[in-house]
């Protein structure tokens, strides 16, 4: 059966009073409504934070209290094969929402694990909407069912068939990836040709042929350089002043910024296991082996997620007005993406007086930041983070390890009692 909808803010309304912090008439204001109007839609078809970097920095266990923003839902599913004892999932975008409650329901409904990969693994068999239609539909509550049976435009198609032609090539990000390899094929390049490396040197030999120039062409400096193009990557335009500010430092225009992080993505990491890589340069996962794919699409935690999957609990709510809602002393794992990268000083205060107050004795923090430091020392009272202690070449170690490869900083702070 179907359950009755329950009323939610909007996502304009929560993104508005997310990001739309300064004056209309600025170029930030002016640039930040813009954003918000660009963002109001399915951004991430997949979250772009390694899991495997968040499990270990955080020791995700049994005892686990983890509170995690959605984005493209894998992250929380990832999180769920340690079996934490709860997962709290928030989001602005009512389009992730809905997508974190359909994998949800086909977790929990579909038949097998082969018809859960056939969905979100290789997210192109037409079969999937019967899948849709007869396992996953009936156990959805009406909003998300509106959701993605409806349509981005009038004459496109219903957005659950988005599951019938490649998912993973839809959203604002699966589009902009589409349209990267179509402009580095115009002017003569095939960013492809990276996935046929065998070893590390074939890696950095093939970037340096195929996507490195990419970045040197006229009109990918041009691109690089303008804070709209960025929306389509999800970075809002204070984040697109912080990636300014750390290329104009270095001395290097943002197409070298660009690139370096590219080729971090590209050559750092194996990339028989790196489906961040499969996904930008390939525009699949691996469905052959199966290794390059996110944990929870890997048959061997499908039964558990199965049995564990209402631990996550989802809301359509902003970061701080979910932890208000919280009781105190009960979380001790907090993923914030790169939301504070988002943020002024007055809502990262409100949103750490909250983070203090449900905090148990040793919980740890996880947050991504477009530019190389963490903006907490400069934006936060001393006070609020009085009882938090981070390590600076630690930071720059997970960093390193992270093979999304596209975030400046992977910062971890802990919880100390005087």
């Amino acid at each position: 059966m179907t359950t009755p909808a329950t009323t939610q803010p909007a996502t304009k309304d929560l993104l508005n009073s997310a990001v739309n912090n300064t004056h209309l008439f600025t170029r930030k204001g002016f640039l930040d409504r813009l954003f918000t109007k660009w963002f109001d839609r399915l951004v991430y078809p997949q979250i772009w934070e390694d899991p495997e970097v968040d499990i270990r920095a955080l020791e995700l266990d049994q005892h686990s209290r983890v509170f995690t923003i959605s984005s493209g839902g894998c992250n929380a599913l990832n999180y769920l094969t340690v079996e934490p004892n709860s997962i709290t999932v928030v989001d602005l975008n009512e389009a992730h929402i809905a997508l974190i409650k359909l994998k949800k329901a086909a977790l929990k409904h579909l038949p097998d694990h082969e018809s859960f990969f056939d969905f979100f693994g290789r997210a192109d068999r037409s079969k999937n909407l019967d899948a849709y239609e007869i396992h996953i539909k009936p156990h959805l509550d009406e909003k998300t069912i509106d959701y993605w049976e409806g349509r981005e435009t009038f004459w496109g198609p219903r957005r659950i068939e988005y599951f019938t032609d490649g998912f993973y090539r839809h959203g604002l990000l699966g589009r902009f990836i589409g349209s990267i390899h179509w402009v580095s094929k115009r002017l003569g390049y095939d960013i492809r040709q990276v996935m046929l490396a065998r070893t590390p040197e074939e890696q950095q030999h093939l970037f340096d042929e195929h996507v490195a120039p990419v970045f040197d062409t006229r009109l990918m400096k041009f691109l690089c350089n303008r804070a709209v193009v960025m929306y389509s990557l999800g970075i809002p335009p204070a984040q697109f002043d912080e990636m300014d500010k750390e290329s104009k430092q270095a001395q290097h225009g943002m197409h070298d910024l660009l690139k370096e992080r590219a080729r971090r993505l590209a050559c750092d990491f194996p990339l028989e296991d790196n489906y961040f890589a499969w996904q930008a340069f390939n525009r699949e996962y691996d469905i052959k082996h199966r290794q390059a794919v996110p944990r929870y699409l890997k048959q061997t935690y499908f039964e558990g997620l199965k049995q564990n999957i209402d631990r996550i609990q989802v809301h359509h709510q902003s970061m701080t007005e979910r932890l208000k809602a919280m009781p105190a002393n009960s979380l001790n794992a907090y993923l914030f993406l790169d939301a504070q990268d988002w943020m002024d000083e007055t809502q990262l205060a409100e949103l750490w007086e909250e983070v203090n107050r449900t905090a148990m004795p040793g919980a740890k923090v996880v947050f991504r930041t477009a530019g190389e430091t963490s903006p907490l020392e400069d934006k936060l009272p001393g006070a609020l983070l009085a009882h938090w202690k981070t390590n600076s070449q630690a930071n720059r170690d997970w960093t390193r390890q992270d093979r999304s490869a596209i975030y400046g900083g992977v910062h971890v702070y802990s919880h100390h009692a005087e």
